[in-house]
């Protein structure tokens, strides 16, 4: 791991994770296609690499709390209000209580997909055919959302469910986490300003719980002491910096345009990572 890797690799986490485009897919494209050019066996993967795949995915953690700071202090102020009084009529109440359900509903999903998720790592030409299940996802989603006349600006438990299990699949790399939770959305009624908001604070809790479990479970001190905690401190800021900016718009573009170029970008990007890993 060398400085200009990790930053290259905290840009691409910065602009795929909240893009419909799958950031764990593309940081093992990233990952794996230097290896190919540097001709390192793509089976050989430090623990050092994981930990920064955690760490750039903390830095977009920290981009996602800080858009959002005014909606997650209403949110929990009104959640935890509703507890202490029983009173749950509060919009903002409910969509704290539905995060909360929509968050255990992804890791009984998510928990059993864990292993199978660490090994696609070593197999991106696997990662690429499931993007490109993610682009007729989006397709799909699409068309769907056309069909309805009317479309919600408010979460409900029906849809949560539908997203909280988006998102446990979204475990898999590959299987965009936003992609597929706006998708769920789409097909709940949501608009695709809503869906998208709902989705961001969705990730909250998982994306935070992940940074805080594996290094704690997984991650050896000594040998954590002898990482280049330069490449990986670069790669987390830039992934922040990149991943705000990268909120920022997608939340206007989402406004105005359908999430079809992103589907296409995921059928051509899935279906070169598909030919260009099966023949290295």
């Amino acid at each position: 791991m060398n400085f200009i890797q990790a930053i290259l690799m905290g840009i691409v986490q910065g602009l795929s994770e909240f893009l419909p485009v799958s950031s764990s897919a593309h940081l093992v494209f990233t990952s794996n296609f230097y290896k190919v050019f540097a001709n390192v066996p793509i089976h050989d993967q430090s623990n050092q690499e994981v930990f920064f795949d955690i760490m750039v995915h903390f830095g977009t953690l920290i981009a996602v709390i800080y858009f959002f700071r005014n909606d997650i202090i209403k949110i929990a102020k009104a959640f935890f209000k509703a507890i202490g009084t029983g009173n749950w009529s509060d919009k903002d109440a409910k969509l704290g209580l539905l995060i909360t359900f929509g968050t255990i509903i992804t890791v009984l999903i998510a928990y059993p997909l864990n292993e199978v998720a660490e090994a696609l790592v070593y197999k991106p030409e696997i990662v690429g055919g499931l993007l490109i299940i993610t682009a007729f996802v989006l397709f799909y989603s699409e068309r769907k959302s056309k069909t309805l006349d009317v479309k919600k600006d408010e979460v409900d438990l029906k849809t949560s469910i539908i997203i909280g299990i988006a998102q446990g699949l979204a475990a898999l790399p590959g299987f965009s986490r936003s992609g597929w939770t706006i998708a769920a959305g789409l097909f709940g009624g949501l608009d695709r300003v809503t869906a998208a908001r709902y989705s961001f604070l969705l990730s909250i809790p998982i994306i935070l719980g992940a940074s805080m479990v594996y290094p704690l479970v997984k991650i050896d001190i000594q040998e954590a002491m002898t990482y280049n905690w330069t490449a990986i401190i670069a790669g987390t800021i830039t992934s922040c910096i990149v991943g705000y900016l990268c909120i920022k718009y997608f939340m206007k573009f989402l406004a105005k345009f359908s999430l079809n170029i992103f589907a296409y970008y995921c059928l051509i990007m899935g279906g070169f990572a598909l030919v260009f890993f099966s023949i290295f």
